[in-house]
């Protein structure tokens, strides 16, 4: 039998992104208990309980944290609400309606009216299976983040002699971690001529630890039957080829991937949601409400973060807007933003005209540039104009547009940010 439960507010994940945005939409008036937070994981907190190096914090909270200290002083907040918790519990789907379809062992089938819906359900990282590997599937072959989960919450050593491919942060972090359990690292292969990491990371986890950095070079075979035994890398050239002669053997007992993250939208596909296919996350507006009303997309699940500083933000950014849309706000008339000339993609992809507070955009470059402008322009009116020593796409920027200026846009124009000469 269904249980049918009726909230104001249901939101789909309680790792960072799921409990700022669950407090923020209970500060800007939604009541505490007409709010449930749905989380399949056995405890609230997400990713960061696995993350137990520092870094974490110093933007929001001044200070610097490890994953856990981060997690906890949300869930600490969630404690003294009565928001609704349900853990162990997977939503299965998403209507047009806005009813969410959950279960668990302790209810069973669950069925949710919702009059608004926020979804925080974070990214997983691109698997082996995505990329073009040759060779055998021996053990030893796995991602960082299922490497930093053995170490860190399962106490397992899962190897001696490590070789990673992709030099995101996670790589970059694991890199250190595994260094500092005793094994040897290797070397580091990105495929790319820049590093996909925050430069603090490529310093401090790699530098630091006199571990190799190989840009434009890639593993293209994994040698070894029941256990990897080595990979064969090569150079790539401009169209990530393997470059004939550049082969080198590397011993190596395992094999760490930190290839790309993925927001986990399965349930964002569901419900037909406008997609973008750049960020593989939703579309928004600056209230981070998606093509479907009422229901709002909020951290990882929008956009891969470089910061958990940055996922509050924009988690409290949707909270306050699913807060005013089922106070019955409702908007007329939205201008497109979007990027060109080296920037990958905005977001949020759309703005109410009606917004009566600045709203930050945030993007990301395709490359690496030295002594650059960022231009932001609507028709011919120049909004934004500055010059950046360096932009990374390792590293998330953003540019705030004035609502003054917002108030003097039409819905025949749009918002662009480029990258021009200095």
């Amino acid at each position: 039998m269904t249980e049918i439960l009726n909230y104001d507010l249901v939101v789909v994940g309680g790792g960072p992104a799921g409990m700022a945005a669950a407090l923020a939409a209970k500060d800007n008036g939604v009541p505490e208990e007409k709010i449930i937070v749905l989380e399949r994981d056995v405890r609230l907190g997400g990713i960061l309980e696995q993350c137990i190096h520092t870094g974490f914090g110093l933007t929001y909270f001044g200070e610097e944290l490890s994953g856990p200290e981060y997690a906890d002083r949300f869930v600490k907040l969630m404690d003294e609400t009565k928001i609704a918790v349900k853990l162990n519990t997977m939503v299965l789907n998403i209507t047009k309606e806005n009813q969410v379809i959950a279960t668990n062992k302790e209810d069973g089938l669950i069925t949710i009216n919702a009059k608004a819906i926020i979804l925080a359900m974070g990214c997983r990282e691109r698997p082996r299976g995505a990329l073009d590997i040759a060779g055998t599937r021996p053990a030893g072959v796995m991602s960082a983040g299922q490497a930093q989960k053995f170490v860190n919450i399962d106490g397992y050593m899962p190897g001696h002699e490590v070789v990673i491919l992709g030099s995101g942060d996670i790589g970059l972090i694991m890199a250190r971690r595994m260094t500092l359990e005793g094994a040897k690292v290797k070397v580091v292969c990105e495929v790319m001529p820049y590093s996909g990491g925050l430069q603090r990371n490529i310093v401090q986890c790699l530098e630091d630890f006199d571990i190799p950095l190989r840009l434009s070079c890639t593993v293209i075979k994994v040698h070894g039957r029941d256990r990897v035994e080595g990979v064969t890398i090569a150079n790539v050239d401009d169209h990530m080829l393997p470059i004939p002669g550049t082969e080198e053997y590397i011993p190596c007992d395992t094999v760490l991937l930190s290839v790309g993250l993925i927001p986990e939208n399965e349930l964002s596909k569901q419900i037909d949601l406008d997609m973008d296919m750049i960020t593989r996350g939703p579309k928004v507006d600056e209230m981070r409400m998606t093509s479907q009303p009422g229901v709002f997309a909020c951290g990882n699940v929008l956009q891969v973060h470089d910061l958990v500083d940055f996922v509050t933000q924009e988690s409290q950014i949707a909270g306050k807007g699913a807060a005013q849309y089922i106070d019955g706000l409702r908007h007329e008339g939205v201008i497109k933003t979007r990027g060109q000339n080296g920037v990958r993609y905005t977001v949020p992809q759309s703005i109410n005209l009606d917004e009566k507070e600045d709203v930050k955009i945030y993007f990301r470059v395709g490359n690496v540039y030295h002594d650059k402008r960022v231009v932001v322009t609507c028709g011919d009116k120049v909004l934004f104009n500055r010059k950046k020593i360096k932009l990374a796409p390792g590293e998330m920027e953003n540019v705030i547009i004035k609502a003054a200026d917002i108030a003097e846009m039409t819905a025949d124009q749009e918002i662009v940010v480029s990258i021009e000469e200095a």
